[in-house]
C-alpha cells in the first residue's frame, strides 16, 4: 500500500451522498463545506450508511469514494475529535418510552 500524499483538511469540500432508493423520504444531498474535515466528520457521523455507500467527497481535483472517506477518518492527521456514529436509536427510544 502506498502512503497518502500529504492531505489539507482546511481545503474546502463539496459532499455528493448517494440516494436512498429504498426509503420515499429524501436523503442527504449535496452539501458544501468550508474544511474537507468537517465533510469528512459529516459524512462518517451523521450520514446514514445507505447514503454513505455511494457518496463521494470531491476536494479541489481530488476525489474519495466511501473507503477514500473512511481513510481520511482513521488518519492520525484528521484535526478533529472523533465521535461514534449514533446506533439506530429508533428501537432504544421506544424501550425509553
Amino acid at each position: 500500500m502506498r502512503p497518502l500524499r500529504p492531505f489539507n483538511f482546511n481545503t474546502s469540500a463539496e459532499l455528493f451522498p448517494a440516494a436512498i432508493r429504498k426509503k420515499k423520504r429524501a436523503g442527504f444531498t449535496y452539501r458544501r463545506f468550508g474544511t474537507a474535515a468537517e465533510a469528512v466528520q459529516f459524512a462518517m457521523e451523521q450520514l446514514p450508511t445507505d447514503s454513505l455507500n455511494g457518496a463521494y467527497l470531491q476536494v479541489e481535483e481530488a476525489r474519495f469514494d466511501q473507503n477514500g472517506i473512511r481513510s481520511l477518518y482513521e488518519s492520525e492527521a484528521f484535526p478533529l475529535p472523533r465521535h461514534r456514529k449514533p446506533v439506530e436509536a429508533s428501537s432504544d427510544a421506544a424501550d425509553a418510552a
